[in-house]
Order: C-alpha cells, then sequence, then structure tokens
C-alpha cells in the first residue's frame, strides 16, 4: 500500500497491531489490552494528523493512489450496471466508465473517470485522463438517459483531459465544449460528485448539472497547483501558494457557492474504508435524486440554468 510521508506514523502502529494479532494467534496468548491500547493510540494520531492538513497534503490525499475510484463506487452504490463501450465514431476510451444501473429505486447512467491501480492498469486508463471520444462516449449516454428519463449521475476523478497531439487533433476541446453546451439543457437531473481530482475542462467535460458535490478532501480546479505555480513563478516551487490562491479545496469551493455540499470522508480519508465512503456517496445521490421527482422538466431546467448563472457571474 502506498503511504505518504505524514501517514507513516498511522501505519506503523497498524503494523505493531497486526503483528500482536498474528502473536496472539500463534501463541495462544491474550493481549487484548495491549492491542487496545494501540487502537486508541492509533485512532488518536489520525484524528489529531488529519485535523491539522496543509493544502498541499490535501492535495496529495487528492491524488492518493489507494482512493476509491469509479469503478469501486459502482462496485459499492449500484446493482445491474452495465458498461457501455465506445463514442461511435473512433474508438472506447478506457478513461471514461460509462453504463446503466439502478441506485435504490432510481434507474441512472453513471459516467465516471476511472484511473488505475497500478502502473499497468495507469497506462490502460491513461492515468484517468480521457480523449475525446471519452467525452463522446459520455454525451451518447447522457442522450439516452434524457431519451428514456433517467437520472445522470458523474464521478469526477481526473488531473485533466489528455492533452496529447492525437487527441486535440480529433478534437478534444470541441468535444468538451459540446458537453458543456448539451449538459446545460439536459431534460433529466445530474448528480455529480468530485471523488477526488477535479481538473480544469477534462473534469467540466461531465461537470456541468444540479447538484454538485466534493469529498472532504477532493480538490476542484482550473489547473494544477503546479500548471499555476510554472506559469506565475517560471518553476514549480511555489505549489502551496498557488494551491491557496486558487481556493481549490472543498471548504473554499463550498464558501464560493461553486458546490453544493461536502461529503465527509471517513477520518484518515476515503481510501481508509472503502465501503463507509461508498455509503456516504450513495446516501448523497440518493438524497439528491429524491428532490427531483416532484419537479418537472421546465423547473429542473429553469433551476439549473439559475445555478449555473449564479456560478458564472459572481466572478465577472
Amino acid at each position: 500500500m502506498f503511504v505518504y510521508d505524514f501517514e507513516k506514523p498511522i501505519y506503523e502502529v497498524e503494523r505493531k497491531i497486526e503483528d500482536l494479532k498474528r502473536l496472539a494467534g500463534k501463541k495462544g496468548m491474550d493481549i487484548s489490552k495491549e492491542i487496545k491500547i494501540l487502537e486508541e493510540k492509533k485512532d488518536d494520531l489520525i484524528k489529531e494528523r488529519f485535523s491539522h492538513l496543509s493544502i498541499d497534503e490535501i492535495v496529495k490525499i487528492a491524488r492518493h493512489p489507494s482512493r476509491p475510484y469509479t469503478l469501486d463506487y459502482i462496485e459499492r452504490i449500484a446493482t445491474d450496471f452495465i458498461e457501455f463501450h465506445g463514442d461511435r465514431r473512433f474508438a472506447d476510451d478506457k478513461a471514461m466508465i460509462t453504463g446503466l444501473a439502478n441506485i435504490d429505486d432510481f434507474k441512472v447512467v453513471i459516467i465516471g473517470q476511472q484511473k488505475g491501480k497500478n502502473t499497468k492498469e495507469n497506462l490502460r486508463r491513461n492515468f484517468g485522463m480521457a480523449h475525446p471520444e471519452g467525452y463522446r462516449k459520455a454525451l451518447r449516454l447522457m442522450k439516452l438517459a434524457e431519451k428514456f428519463n433517467l437520472g445522470i449521475v458523474t464521478l469526477i476523478d481526473t488531473p485533466g483531459a489528455y492533452p496529447g497531439i492525437g487527441a486535440e487533433e480529433r478534437g478534444q476541446a470541441e468535444a468538451i465544449a459540446a458537453n458543456l453546451y448539451e449538459m446545460a439543457g439536459l431534460r433529466v437531473p445530474i448528480v455529480i460528485i468530485i471523488t477526488g481530482e477535479g481538473g480544469s475542462g477534462g473534469a467540466l467535460g461531465i461537470g456541468v448539472g444540479d447538484r454538485v458535490a466534493m469529498l472532504s478532501y477532493a480538490i476542484y480546479s482550473v489547473i494544477s497547483p503546479e500548471g499555476c505555480s510554472s506559469i506565475l513563478w517560471r518553476d514549480a516551487e511555489h505549489t502551496k501558494e498557488a494551491a491557496k490562491a486558487m481556493r481549490i479545496i472543498a471548504h473554499d469551493l463550498y464558501k464560493a457557492d461553486i458546490v453544493d455540499e461536502i461529503i465527509e470522508e471517513p477520518i484518515g480519508g476515503a481510501h481508509r474504508d472503502y465501503d463507509e465512503m461508498a455509503k456516504r456517496v450513495k446516501a448523497f445521490i440518493v438524497k439528491s435524486l429524491s428532490e427531483f421527482v416532484p419537479l418537472s422538466e421546465k423547473k429542473i431546467l429553469e433551476n439549473r440554468w439559475k445555478k449555473i448563472r449564479k456560478m458564472t457571474t459572481q466572478f465577472l
């Protein structure tokens, strides 16, 4: 398991607990008191460490290789998931997951970026950076949702859209722009959750909707802190200042009305408890979709336009 430096004291205590449990099993010893003391120490360490995180540490958690990704959430919150492939123009983008599923009583289309758990899988998923065919595949499913009156759920976790020459030649910017335009007018509810990184146009390409939530250690920005630092200071050594100035963390974005709700992560981060994190994400989705049941298509669109205008005009 990948561990950051600020997490190491926690994992060292956990390793001691596991060693004691193995010893107790082999020797038949009762060391429950010692284990309990270490468990309490671990809990205190987690609470103390994660209550004083710096912005750059939050950025690291948002990018943590062990965080749950789209398929991890789908496995835990949805039933009868059927994945759809291809944009019907060029190829199937493995960085973008799309499909039909049930979430409790709601039939939905689920769309989300997918990173890999290891180097081989990351290469296959292109590190969660979608090509234009990924955004066109997402739009194809959104249109399907509109046709059959299904809710749309998007899970955002990407450093950004893939900036390669081939992607640009195939219309990366146009594909994202088309999604922004179409999502603004879709006649079905759209629920959006930023689960890790919400990077620039790569996030916005599936990020226009009616309810927007962020996990408490997620980030959402027009550019990465490293990219901002490189532009403003001509080097990447000012990422902390850049991250602070851009206000990319959930608390700041909630205050600015960019996101509607913060979904608190389990103590220590989503990567420490997939099941609990998925439970909280599912609760937000079900609550949000339930709020749209009594609303007409006209009212949904009216509210969405008000939301978009409020977000954009406050920065003019």
